[in-house]
């Protein structure tokens, strides 16, 4: 389990050993004979040889330098070296290129060793090597390359092999081994939960394969790879994995943006065609009209305004159906007429160490009527309370291992349908006094550990019981709600201030706007929201005073 760094100098190892075994033993049936074998003989390693190799393996790199490698708790990192290199697991002999030997060497060295061939001595490494990697083709040790540097160089071996692991723990690619040492320093604190035997994102060998086979077609594409190959290869794969049709959807959606960006229409439709991702339709509708195929462009819209997959998706809609509807000779609609928002304008003069928002709550607060900074945090740190046990449920495809701030399908179309009874027990709270013990209760129980809505550092207990006492429970409830229906959207967009009225149980949020500041569509979605169901809500517009006239 999760060692102390400050206890134990060895945490890290001990950290790789808990992966190894919590692979080992959730993924028995899925591991290669290679995998086993690694597992195996790893702990039949000297314990210091276990701890350099898991230190090398956390860097970033192939080649290590041994004078480079200096851990007080290895003691001797040469005699730790001899059984990776008689087994096999780093090599120190490994053939550079020349690329690989100006990555490893300091440039007084390089200038040693090739000072016949550089014209300019105070250039820069990549001018060096351009210069040289025509004369230099071969492919050699570092010894060979530099003799009287008579330093050892170890490559380190299985790598990718480490990395398939790090992936069946992780559940993905994105998360390194640092996230294990964040967690051991104290920075990070996560909440425990349950793991069954569907709780993995891989369920096979086939699995592993192929996200290992998507992942490679990120960086093609981001390099700037032939689009086209890249797509045959996305295409190419196929799977009943959730989560890996998920990301196949995602990275075909991105090739679509790619094509369109370049103005390559046709291939852009086709790929969007082919995307399950839920924001492709809307850019299907955008491409057919860049086509000037407007009636396959309403067509498709029609429906899309019907049954919006988001609050996002139909703003956007509503731009595009008056142009669609221009260009094929109907009839303009009524433009529905916008609530009236109410504006505060304030001239102000300026405080150069603080943000207008800042500059705001200064001017505003007083100690009747306390007012917090809450963009954003507020609001959602007030549903991550109420609803922790909904959101950390776990669920098969949530919850994957023990480091996550957040369930892995949160921001999926049907995060809130699969935790439907789970959400409606926690919002039911609302309709009595018992929300207030549970958001009480959560705060306390669970204060600094992750969560995908609580940011700790701006929830305070003043802030917490000033919204309790001011903020009334049907609003929360129409506040949750909008959440849940577009996570990935609507935890943003939120006003910049809230102010309470303690003794009047009362509140305003204000939304501030500096000179030339516009609202953005997230922001005019929550306004619309809180004037609807009549929430005091505020758009504040600052002017700063001349102070020199």
């Amino acid at each position: 389990m999760i060692s102390d760094p400050l206890e134990d100098p060895f945490y890290y190892l001990k950290n790789f050993q808990h992966v190894l075994d919590w692979v080992a033993a959730r993924y028995e049936d899925v591991l290669s004979l290679e995998e086993q074998q690694f597992i195996v003989g790893f702990s039949q390693l000297p314990a210091a040889s276990q701890a350099l190799w898991v230190r090398m393996v956390m860097r970033k790199g192939a080649h290590f330098r041994a004078s480079k490698l200096n851990y007080a708790e290895i003691v001797d990192t040469r005699s730790a070296a001899l059984p990776l290199i008689a087994g096999g697991w780093v090599n120190d002999q490994a053939p550079l290129a020349l690329v690989e030997v100006f990555d490893v060497l300091t440039k007084p060295e390089i200038l040693s060793r090739f000072s016949a061939h550089i014209s300019q001595p105070k250039g820069k490494k990549t001018e060096w090597l351009d210069q040289l990697v025509a004369d230099f083709a071969q492919q050699q040790s570092l010894n060979q390359w530099l003799p009287e540097l008579d330093e050892h160089l170890y490559t380190l071996n299985h790598r990718s092999l480490c990395d398939c692991l790090r992936l069946m723990f992780f559940g993905n690619l994105s998360q390194s081994w640092s996230d294990l040492v964040l967690a051991d320093l104290g920075l990070f604190t996560y909440e425990k939960v349950a793991f069954s035997p569907e709780s993995r994102a891989l369920f096979s060998r086939l699995d592993i394969d192929g996200y290992l086979h998507l992942h490679a077609c990120r960086p093609a594409s981001e390099a700037g790879a032939d689009a086209q190959e890249i797509q045959s290869r996305v295409l190419s794969y196929h799977t009943d994995n959730r989560w890996l049709q998920r990301r196949r959807a995602r990275l075909l959606f991105q090739i679509g943006q790619f094509y369109e960006r370049a103005g390559e229409w046709p291939q852009a439709l086709e790929v969007y065609r082919l995307s399950l991702h839920p924001e492709a339709r809307l850019r299907m509708i955008r491409v057919l009209e860049l086509l000037g195929e407007y009636g396959q462009a309403m067509a498709l819209a029609e429906p899309v305004d019907e049954a919006p997959f988001t609050d996002s998706e139909q703003q956007q809609l509503l731009r595009m159906l008056p142009r669609l509807r221009r260009k094929l000779g109907l009839a303009a609609l009524a433009k529905p007429k916008a609530l009236p928002i109410k504006r505060l304008d304030l001239s102000l003069g300026r405080d150069e160490a603080l943000s207008v928002e800042f500059n705001v709550l200064s001017y505003l607060q007083t100690p009747e009527a306390p007012v917090y900074y809450v963009e954003n945090t507020l609001i959602n740190g007030l549903f991550g309370l109420l609803c922790w046990s909904a959101i950390f449920a776990p669920l098969p495809g949530a919850f994957f291992h023990p480091y996550q701030s957040g369930p892995a399908d949160l921001l999926e179309q049907d995060f809130y349908s699969r935790r439907v009874d789970l959400f409606d027990a926690c919002l039911a709270q609302l309709d009595s006094a018992d929300y207030r013990d549970t958001l009480r209760a959560t705060y306390a129980a669970k204060f600094g550990v992750q969560s995908p809505f609580v940011a700790w550092s701006y929830l305070s207990e003043s802030l917490l019981e000033d919204a309790l006492q001011c903020l009334p429970p049907e609003h929360l409830k129409v506040w949750f709600k909008r959440l849940l229906q577009d996570i990935k959207t609507n935890r943003a967009g939120m006003p910049d201030l809230i102010q309470f009225w303690p003794e009047q149980k009362t509140y305003r949020m204000i939304e501030v706007k500096g000179p030339g500041d516009r609202l953005q569509d997230n922001q005019l979605r929550w306004l619309a929201l809180c004037e609807q169901h009549h929430m005091p809500v505020t758009v504040c517009y600052v002017q700063w005073q001349d102070l020199g006239a």
